[in-house]
């Protein structure tokens, strides 16, 4: 099956939730491929739709000081930080193309993940409480998805060469006795961006049975009409 694949390089967090959206909408009333957004966005906290606000530790005066975004959104899951260095990968996919469990989606996000980290010698794995990677005790990896007529949107953050202090402002995920880590923080140096984000890409191709082809943004408006924002 073909998927489309977007880079938008560095993003603010609202514009790239309001084109998953438009997209979302699109698929519902027309049949057309599957999208993969990847992307980095600039500092910015999320708060999923079970979260706890308590578990944002700066004050809006905080957070306003130091340009950090903050969004509810309607994604699954607590808390979590994106920022530059982090890939953030969000699948707009129609699950009735795969298959309609939800777990299983997560669960395949997840592999995808864990085949990337073998590659450069990291060992990640699952923790049965909770969804996401992990390496050791630490997570390198958060999923937060949404489903809506088995259509998915949001996705996954990779932990790459990310700045890890923000994670210090937040419990993450709302996990209390457990720490974040990255490629940069095991590796003891910076890793390859493009590379580990390639990476991903071509085991989800393995993972899901898909075949990825690159799109520009620029092709992807002129391929799929996206109706405005309501």
């Amino acid at each position: 099956m073909k998927v489309l694949q977007v880079n938008l390089g560095l993003t603010q967090f609202n514009e790239v939730w309001k084109i998953q959206k438009n997209l979302h909408q699109y698929k519902q009333k027309n049949k057309s491929e599957d999208i993969i957004i990847t992307t980095q966005h600039f500092p910015v906290y999320t708060l999923g739709k079970s979260g706890d606000r308590n578990h944002l530790l700066l004050s809006e005066e905080k957070l306003n000081l130091n340009k950090i975004s903050y969004y509810e959104i309607d994604r699954g899951g607590d808390i979590t930080y994106h920022g530059p260095g982090q890939l953030v990968l969000y699948p707009i996919f129609d699950l009735n193309n795969y298959y309609k469990d939800i777990h299983r989606f997560l669960r395949d996000l997840e592999e995808a993940v864990i085949m990337t980290l073998e590659y450069f010698g990291i060992k990640g794995h699952r923790e049965e409480e909770f969804t996401g990677v992990w390496v050791g005790g630490e997570k390198i990896c958060a999923i937060g998805i949404k489903v809506s007529r088995w259509i998915t949107m949001h996705g996954l953050a990779l932990n790459i060469n990310n700045d890890l202090s923000y994670f210090d402002k937040i419990i993450p995920c709302g996990i209390f006795h457990k720490g974040v880590t990255s490629f940069k923080k095991i590796l003891g140096k910076e890793a390859d961006f493009n590379k580990v984000s390639q990476l991903l890409v071509n085991n989800m191709e393995k993972v899901f049975n898909i075949d990825v082809i690159e799109f520009s943004e620029q092709e992807l408006t002129d391929r799929i009409t996206v109706p405005a924002s309501t």
